[in-house]
């Protein structure tokens, strides 16, 4: 247990980083200034093309006195505001972009469009407390980082929307280089780490067309991640979005992806929610699969059971700072204490490492995560331990790192080796972050409460609207901004339709359990880490609630009531077995034995014993535990409330979801049905405030069954109607469908399946009756479901009537003497006759017919869409001669046309200029029986001869298997 660090203590420190950063940034002006960076071995600066190229890493230098900006608002956070002074001052004088080199996209944002914000938003912020200091300056910071984005912008010019990896300051993109082997390819960082310098920039310049790009980039990502995982590769092709390089991790190529979804959230506001929902699905997922015992170890983003590495890297110890923002303190502690356990070892962190702390790759040029994620823990739980871990990188740094000109990267740090080298990142964030951790609290000269780190550690405002520019510059910018957006906004918007809106954000603060207040219990996890055991077999669990496997693994078995082949970690888990999922050729699914290839002789008895769990199941059930305490697999009804009412109800049997809400034995609901756009509900939808409180009509393909819900529930819809695209299946025949999610129930709305003679009868109807209310629910629960929301179905048939009583059923002729009889609804009366008069004569069949095959096609296309052609897909690739409808055969053709015309029809009535836009690939969703096959080996038997027994089961439960039809390139 470490002490309490005195008061002096700190202050002593605080005032040993204020020296060391002034040594730094001292020695760059006076042996580098106006070059990029300090060598600080030659006491030289460096230039772009007068040393020998270092590859990729030249690509942050752009001869624009690099160090000086990526400095600016560290000199205001150390309270050094002469300096700061004169610093923005040599900036404004000497630094300019109109300059024919080529220059790194993703380092140029984080390190000078960054440097320039935090260097404004600094001066802005001191002149406000202080109005003689810099009462010169008039948003000439802005106006330069506004500068150098417009050069930037000619990287986006992709039809992915990604930007292109690098970009001409003068000159722009070389259509010929951008497709060359260099310039097509982009790491995942690298294009989604740009939406909080250039949201900003959008914010206080009016330059809508900044944030538009960041946030369309961040968009395609999120698209290419794996759908089954989440995960994210690392390298991806700009313009095609295939992925490159596979490997899923935190580390390098990936890190500050994660980083900024999670703190666009933070700084844009509630109405951003979509990119908190995103980095919690990629959160769970990592602390799923990537992490392993207290190590966080790559993984394969399609099989994330899978590990690529057996090492880590340096930048992955930004996670433990990350983890403590969204409040996960106990993973933050642990990962933390193993990280520091290997800058114990070696003195610093190696850029990359094993599991068990031996360097792998021994470099360091003097990285700053380390630092970052001991100041946010140290913020988060006032641990003294945390001081003394920055006593230690601070003492580590003047022992090791000072030289007469600076401080200098190591290229070996088993050997103490320097490189002549000194990062501009040392002075922007490690020095900031050594201080802050000593600093008292509330900072005397800024109030970091109020700001935004970005992963360059420059400073956002949380509040945006503190930092108004006056009114000639404003115009300066609308001009730019007219005049970018003619050559870059295919939309050519004007000035009024540019984003303007200005979104209130409330400030977050990490979940803090009582617990973490005992410094004991902190020490406590950290004892469990010390010692040079392997991290990946340290235990840690997550402190917030993730999505995890939480039974001990070593004393725990899979069985086969729980089995689901659609989970991952089940799959994982049998493989262990010795057991391998298989399709054979007529779809159903193999689930094979081997004991010889289990993991160990305990595992393959214990294959053997779920292989006669799922024998034993299939012969006294003939369908699983879990199906049998669940409604999955039972249908549910659409009945449409047609006006005037229908001789009888027509229910339209349908599928239910193995997510959101259940409607098997409760009230079912009410509401207008709407056609989504676009059809596929895969992406954000139009026209939000037409599915508002309305059941949406999605078609099924490009996307899972529980992300349409998700994109629906966004908008506030009451439900989902999902249309089948293919004719050979029907409610008639037995066909029954039950729609599985991805293992995160966060919906909270019902989805149905319907498949496509019922949906030719509901479009036509609402074809016919654009405010068509249908009730979807259990069809024996209709009248008591229409009692109990009988002031919605008022509202939804007589939207302007103004009668506060309400008609009860069997009193029409006591109110017919009262004068309000005529107020009462006349549909509401008929609609509730024939509910009570039909009702109870609808026979409701229950479906008991074996599942049968269910399969996706894959809709591969993009662009736009008329209705013809999206209707055209849905029959694309069905091989079939004849379709059955209402009893009839009909030629495939006519049935296709007939349907073709219901969807324009549709369509019309809610928008006559749609189109939809159908990107992405499929993950197919298969409903098939089972076959299982048992190989057990035989020790007594001669040359390892192996005997096989076979049984084939009709199992009823829904098993989900991904079954591609292309190459898979998610």
């Amino acid at each position: 247990m470490t002490a309490g660090m005195l008061p002096e203590e700190k202050a002593q420190l605080r005032s040993q980083v204020i020296d060391m950063f002034k040594h730094g940034f001292g020695s760059y002006m006076k042996y580098a200034f106006p070059a990029d960076e300090l060598m600080p071995l030659s006491c030289k600066g460096r230039y772009r093309g007068s040393e020998p190229s270092r590859g990729d890493i030249d690509d942050a230098l752009g001869n624009f006195s690099l160090t000086l900006v990526d400095s600016l608002d560290t000199l205001a956070v150390l309270g050094m505001f002469d300096e700061f002074e004169c610093a923005v001052r040599q900036v404004v004088q000497h630094v300019s972009f109109d300059r024919d080199v080529v220059v790194s996209v993703f380092e140029t944002n984080i390190r000078m469009i960054g440097g320039l914000l935090g260097g404004h938003i600094s001066a802005k912020y001191i002149n406000s407390r202080h109005p003689v200091r810099l009462s010169w300056y008039r948003d000439e910071l802005l106006v330069l980082a506004h500068d150098l984005a417009i050069r930037l912008l000619p990287a986006f010019n992709t039809s992915s929307g990604l930007p292109l990896p690098r970009v001409n300051l003068r000159h722009g993109i070389d259509l010929t280089l951008s497709k060359s082997e260099r310039e097509r390819f982009t790491c995942t960082a690298c294009a989604g780490t740009l939406i909080l310098e250039w949201a900003t920039l959008s914010r206080l310049t009016g330059n809508y067309l900044f944030e538009q790009y960041a946030d369309r980039a961040m968009s395609y990502l999120w698209d290419r991640r794996h759908r089954q995982s989440n995960l994210m590769g690392t390298i991806l092709n700009v313009h095609s979005g295939d992925w490159i390089v596979r490997d899923s991790g935190i580390g390098a190529g990936i890190d500050s992806y994660y980083e900024y979804l999670f703190k666009a959230y933070v700084l844009l506001g509630e109405k951003n929610n979509d990119y908190l929902t995103r980095f919690q699905q990629h959160y769970s997922s990592i602390m799923s699969y990537v992490q392993q015992g207290v190590a966080m170890i790559n993984v394969h983003m399609h099989q994330p059971y899978r590990s690529t590495k057996n090492h880590m890297d340096a930048l992955l110890a930004f996670w433990p700072g990350l983890q403590v923002m969204t409040g996960d303190l106990k993973p933050a502690i642990e990962l933390h204490e193993m990280l520091y356990q290997v800058v114990k070892k070696h003195k610093f962190l190696p850029e990359a490492f094993t599991t068990d702390y031996r360097i792998h790759w021994n470099s360091h040029p003097l990285r700053p995560e380390f630092v970052e994620s001991t100041y946010f823990l140290y913020k988060a739980t006032g641990d003294p331990h945390y001081l003394e871990v920055g006593r230690t990188i601070m003492n580590n740094l003047e022992k090791h790192a000072r030289v007469p000109c600076g401080y200098a990267a190591l290229s070996d740090i088993s050997t103490g080796r320097h490189e002549d080298r000194m990062d501009s990142f040392v002075l922007a964030e490690t020095f900031k972050y050594l201080y802050l951790l000593f600093d008292s609290s509330p900072n005397p000269f800024i109030d970091i409460d109020q700001f935004l780190f970005t992963t360059e550690a420059h400073l956002l405002p949380l509040n945006l609207l503190l930092f108004n520019i006056n009114d000639t510059l404003r115009e300066e910018f609308d001009k730019k901004t007219l005049l970018s957006a003619r050559i870059y906004d295919q939309r050519n918007l004007s000035l009024t339709e540019r984003l303007s809106d200005k979104r209130a954000k409330n400030n977050q603060c990490p979940a803090f359990d009582a617990k973490f207040q005992s410094h004991q219990y902190k020490e406590q996890l950290r004892r469990n880490i010390r010692g040079d055991q392997d991290m990946t077999e340290t235990v840690t669990t997550s402190s917030i609630a993730i999505e995890k496997q939480t039974k001990d693994v070593t004393n725990y078995r899979l069985t086969a009531a729980e089995f689901s082949a659609g989970d991952p970690q089940h799959v994982a888990q049998l493989s262990q077995m010795g057991i391998q999922i298989q399709t054979v050729a007529d779809g159903r699914i193999q689930l094979v034995h081997n004991a010889a290839n289990a993991a160990s002789h305990e595992d393959a008895e214990d294959g053997l014993l779920f292989v006669q769990e799922m024998v034993n199941l299939m012969k006294t059930t003939g369908l699983g535990q879990a199906s049998l305490e669940s409604n999955h697999h039972m249908p549910l009804s659409v009945i449409p409330l047609v006006t005037p009412p229908l001789g009888k109800l027509v229910s339209l049997t349908v599928g239910c979801a193995q997510f959101g809400k259940q409607l098997h034995g409760k009230l079912g609901i009410f509401a207008q049905l709407h056609v989504a756009q676009p059809f596929s509900g895969c992406s954000q939808l139009f026209f939000p405030h037409h599915h508002y409180s309305r059941i949406a009509i999605v078609r099924r393909g490009d996307c899972m069954f529980i992300e349409k819900a998700r994109q629906l529930e966004r908008v506030q819809a009451a439900g989902g109607i999902v249309i089948d695209h293919n004719t050979s299946i029907k409610a008639s025949n037995g066909g029954v469908f039950s729609m599985t999610g991805d293992g995160n129930n966060n919906v909270h709305i019902p989805l149905v399946l319907m498949f496509k003679d019922e949906a030719f009868q509901l479009l036509h109807l609402l074809s016919k009756q654009p405010n068509l209310i249908v009730y979807i629910g259990d069809q024996k629960l209709l009248k008591e479901s229409f009692y109990e929301h009988m002031e919605i179905l008022e509202s939804l048939l007589e939207p302007f009537n103004q009668t506060s009583n309400k008609w009860i059923y069997g009193q029409i002729e006591w109110l017919a003497k009262k004068q309000f009889c005529s107020r009462v609804p006349e549909k509401l009366k008929q609609l509730e006759l024939t509910i009570h008069q039909e009702s109870d004569h609808v026979e409701i069949g229950m479906l008991t017919h074996q599942p049968i095959i269910q399969i996706e096609h894959v809709i591969d296309a993009s662009g736009n869409k008329s209705a013809e052609e999206l209707s055209h897909e849905l029959f694309s690739s069905i091989n079939l001669t004849a379709a059955h409808f209402s009893g009839q055969l009909n030629n495939i053709d006519e049935y296709r046309s007939a349907f073709n015309k219901m969807i324009r029809t549709v369509l019309s009535t809610a928008n006559e200029s749609f189109k939809s836009n159908v990107t992405g690939k499929l993950e197919q969703r298969i409903e098939i029986p089972v076959e299982i096959i048992t190989t057990i080996k035989e020790e007594e038997q001669a040359e390892n001869q192996q005997q096989t027994s076979t049984t084939t089961t009709n199992d009823t439960r829904e098993y989900t298997e991904r079954r591609p039809q292309i190459k898979d390139e998610n």
